[in-house]
């Protein structure tokens, strides 16, 4: 190829830098492809795990693991030399905030150490979300003084954002179109020759720009449309109208209309982060606010919040305080059925309700036991477990609950997933209310229970819920 960098053939080198959810799928789907991939984590914990079998990835089993180590192409590394004579090595490192401003210490790190490595003829392609320009104007320069090559004449260079779903066994990893660019055309070539060995459909854009631009205009979409839905569910339970029948009567619109779920706040690494870098990064190149991110932030950020003042309120309409109060969490993942805990609404609604005093518990099968160890008490979902607890809050509905036994044992419930039903059960956004106070139901002699709002007639129907050790991705 011209300017000196083949496309990378299976059976090539390739260094995906962070195994965490975006890394780890893209380096067993390489090598399904047929390529040698070192596998690239600071954490040695983590490599252990992952050069014994045991994936901590939901989308990577252990059973696709040991048979990506069976090969003999695939291993991971804490260090950086065995990704040597790469020819295509992929950062997909976290980039968190730091105050309200993008931390890309994680992306500088790596392209300083791929840079050591790096000969004539490779590839580096960066996959971690980030705001306009870092390709071309901080990873570019570091890999040039690095490596003593120049970019475009002698190595590729491009920008693919990740798309990774974790736990969505539908768009997966190979099932999901993927965005791609890079400097030249040249690098665009050799970017669209790589993904398109991993993937059904590869989507080429103008420049890294445009394509690191399309990332975070994905995920403002969503966290916009939910920070409206947020809002708007709480001033319709206000005026006595069910948001969740709004959404799902709006949702049988076939144009102009997409459904979008309220709950209790936004989780993983792309809502409540993504859109800040865009916010961030219009604010420094225009010198203009995005009034419309920060508006959907403050209403997001807002719902954890929002979820503890009404179990406080439902404690106290049952005579008790939240201080001594036995609060059962269900679910600590921001998803259902995922172990994904990044920026999880569940943790800020945990430290609120010990910081008030309350005495918490969680139930989560997915989650990793040691999550939130010294602070919240891990049980078993027992009719026992429930019956203990003052307040049950469902914050996660996984599908591996038994909802019946948690709406038959349980003496007050606060659900945030529309999931919950009974004389217990109040929604965190529910329908009419019977007078101005939620209206209190006794479950049984001895044994005081708080009502539900309870909507005219039955629901036909539940909705669905909705859906980076430093290096890890």
């Amino acid at each position: 190829m011209e300017n000196g960098h083949e496309p990378a053939d299976p059976g090539g080198k390739v260094a995906v830098i962070g195994q965490g959810y975006v890394g780890l799928p893209l380096a067993m789907q390489a090598v399904d492809a047929g390529y040698e991939v070192v596998g690239i984590d600071l954490d040695e914990t983590r490599v252990r795990c992952l050069n014994s079998g045991q994936s901590y990835v939901d989308d990577v089993s252990d059973e696709r693991l040991r048979d990506a180590l069976a090969t003999g192409r695939y291993r991971a590394s804490a260090g950086y030399d065995q990704a040597a004579r790469f020819e295509v090595a992929v950062i997909t490192v976290p980039t968190p905030l730091r105050q309200l401003t993008p931390d890309l210490s994680f992306v500088t790190a790596a392209a300083s150490e791929l840079a050591r490595l790096m000969s004539p003829g490779c590839l580096v392609i960066l996959e971690s979300t980030t705001y306009p320009g870092t390709t071309e104007e901080i990873v570019r320069p570091i890999l040039e003084r690095g490596s003593g090559l120049k970019a475009g004449p002698d190595f590729g260079l491009g920008y693919s954002p990740e798309r990774v779903d974790p736990g969505n066994k539908t768009w997966t990893l190979p099932a999901t179109p993927k965005v791609i660019s890079g400097i030249d055309g040249a690098s665009l070539a050799a970017v669209h020759d790589f993904y398109g060995k991993l993937v059904a459909d590869v989507v080429p854009v103008s420049s890294p720009r445009a394509a690191e631009l399309t990332k975070l205009l994905e995920n403002t979409f969503r966290h916009v449309n939910i920070a409206l839905v947020n809002e708007f569910a709480i001033f319709a339970r206000q005026i006595s109208i069910d948001p969740w029948e709004v959404v799902r009567a709006a949702a049988t619109k076939p144009f102009g209309f997409m459904a979008f779920q309220p709950g209790p706040g936004v989780g993983g690494h792309c809502l409540p982060i993504d859109p800040t870098y865009l916010s961030w990064h219009v604010r420094q190149a225009t010198g203009h606010r995005f009034r419309l991110v920060e508006l959907a932030n403050d209403i997001n950020d807002q719902m954890p919040a929002y979820v503890v003042q009404r179990i406080a309120a439902g404690l106290n309409r049952l005579a008790k305080p939240v201080q001594g109060s036995r609060v059962l969490l269900l679910g600590l993942a921001y998803k259902k059925n995922s172990s994904d805990t990044r920026e999880s609404p569940a943790t800020q609604v945990a430290e609120l309700l010990i910081a008030m005093g309350a005495v918490v518990s969680a139930v989560d099968s997915h989650v990793d036991p040691g999550y939130l160890a010294g602070q919240v008490r891990r049980d078993r979902l027992t009719p026992a477990t429930i019956g203990a607890a003052d307040a049950v809050v469902l914050l996660t509905d996984h599908d591996d609950v038994d909802y019946p036994m948690v709406e038959e044992s349980a003496s007050w419930i606060l659900d945030c997933r529309n999931r919950l039903r009974g004389p217990v059960a109040e929604r965190l956004l529910p329908g009419p209310v019977r007078s101005r106070e939620t209206a209190i139901s006794v479950r049984d002699s001895n044994r005081p229970g708080i009502g539900q709002d309870q909507p005219a007639r039955p629901e036909p129907g539940r909705p669905r819920g909705w859906r980076r050790s430093p290096i890890s991705s």
